[in-house]
């Protein structure tokens, strides 16, 4: 049995081609579905940000390895398997539990210290985890690893500086409007989209004192929702050509699958370029802005790799945080594993406990019918007295058991143990596919 990670991210294919392998929560769910219900994985999370989409599965034995999830993968983008697995990394593993750990404490993401990963973890895990228990594509071990990730993310955040400083996605956006404009005080800004990265692009533009803000989206409702924390107005996506002429920052964030700002939409607005720079951060994966704009006199689009150049001078003290960061991920990793690994004794460790309950049982109802004249409460305490003999008899080696089978040295001594105990060798596992579920 098996832990994989299988996906792609910023440092293993460029924007254009990520945005291609993009799941919406839904249709994120309906694959990880799709991998249980067809065996093809025991448990699945789809973890899909702008920067990475990544499968991380409990794969059975014996079965077909990562293969139908690039098969998958290359459904999504439109290429042919091989074509898709150009871009595609896979983790097993203890190397698996690691890369999670790092992605939830940012230490994988474009931006090292960004605070967004870890409630993006967090949903990927939750969304998996609320579906129906019969048809839930997330089980028992993988909801240990991802709670303990989130722990590994919380302790590294309350232990190292890693996160101090501005260095999310928009924070960068703005650090960049800064760069270009100076202060930004007095400006107008303009920010396509209503989700969670809109939100917080306008949260750190209205920090740095943008004078007007106007939120455009599909749905006016949630825009005016998000306007209204900073005091700006809402507009529908029809009504971009009105406001783009007075506007000195575009922060554009929406889910389309489409381009919403075009250059027939930016020569309609603003014939011949604005008159004045207009600075244009492109957050969104798929792209909101066609890269034809920046050819637009005056325009200057960036979009999400471009981003990375312009935090780097931020990032030093960030990076005295990261071996600090990578000591927490390595106890982490080695602790998990550990659990993880002695669930190879559990089909043991309870089959030697039923052997001995079903003993202990003959042995007392043997006696007790011989003991007729204990009262009620005096036979509960002969049950009782039993049962704690039996506890402490199996305690030592129940725990020394999990110990080897953690510590490598499992195979070698179940099998003594089974020997020993007269246990039956085939145990029929097809509930945890080889490893228990405690």
């Amino acid at each position: 049995m098996s832990i994989v990670v299988v996906g792609l991210s910023h440092h293993s294919a460029p924007v254009e081609v990520r945005e291609r392998f993009v799941f919406s929560p839904d249709e994120g769910l309906e694959a990880a579905s799709r991998l249980t219900s067809s065996g093809a994985a025991r448990e699945a999370v789809l973890l899909s940000t702008c920067n990475r989409t990544e499968f991380y599965l409990r794969l059975p034995e014996g079965g077909a390895g990562p293969e139908p999830v690039i098969g998958l993968f290359a459904e999504r983008a439109g290429l042919t398997p091989g074509e898709a697995a150009r871009y595609l990394y896979a983790h097993r593993d203890r190397k698996g539990v690691e890369h999670l750990f790092r992605v939830v404490t940012s230490l994988d993401s474009m931006i090292l210290g960004e605070a967004q990963i870890q409630g993006q973890v967090r949903a990927a895990y939750e969304r998996a985890a609320s579906v129906p228990a019969e048809s839930r594509p997330v089980g028992p071990v993988l909801s240990r690893l991802f709670q303990t990730a989130l722990s590994v993310g919380g302790r590294v955040r309350s232990e190292t500086a890693l996160g101090v400083g501005a260095a999310s996605i928009p924070a960068a956006a703005v650090e960049l409007a800064k760069k270009v404009f100076g202060s930004l005080k007095g400006r107008r800004a303009l920010v396509l989209g209503a989700g969670e990265m809109a939100e917080l692009a306008l949260e750190a533009l209205a920090g740095e004192g943008v004078r007007s803000i106007v939120v455009a989206n599909r749905t006016v409702d949630r825009a005016r929702e998000l306007a209204a924390r900073a005091g700006g107005r809402a507009i529908h996506y029809q009504a971009l050509a009105e406001e783009l002429p007075t506007t000195d920052i575009v922060a554009t964030a929406t889910s389309a699958p489409h381009y919403v700002l075009t250059r027939e939409l930016m020569q309609r607005a603003v014939p011949g370029g604005p008159r004045r720079p207009m600075l244009i951060v492109d957050i969104a994966i798929p792209r909101d802005v066609e890269p034809e704009v920046g050819g637009v006199e005056n325009v200057f689009l960036y979009d999400i790799d471009d981003l990375r150049q312009i935090v780097d001078g931020n990032l030093e003290r960030r990076r005295a945080e990261i071996p600090i960061a990578e000591r927490i991920i390595v106890e982490s990793v080695d602790e998990f594993w550990s659990w993880y690994a002695s669930l190879d004794a559990v089909p043991l460790i309870r089959e030697l406990r039923d052997r001995a309950e079903a003993v202990r049982r003959a042995e007392v109802e043997k006696a007790l019918r011989k003991l007729q004249h204990l009262a009620p409460e005096e036979r509960e305490a002969v049950e009782q007295l039993t049962r704690a003999l039996i506890n402490k008899v199996l305690h030592r080696p129940t725990v020394r058991l999990r110990e080897a089978a953690s510590n490598g040295h499992g195979p070698a001594v179940l099998h003594a143990a089974r020997y020993l105990f007269e246990l039956d060798s085939t145990h029929d596992d097809n509930e945890t596919g080889g490893r228990g579920a405690e």
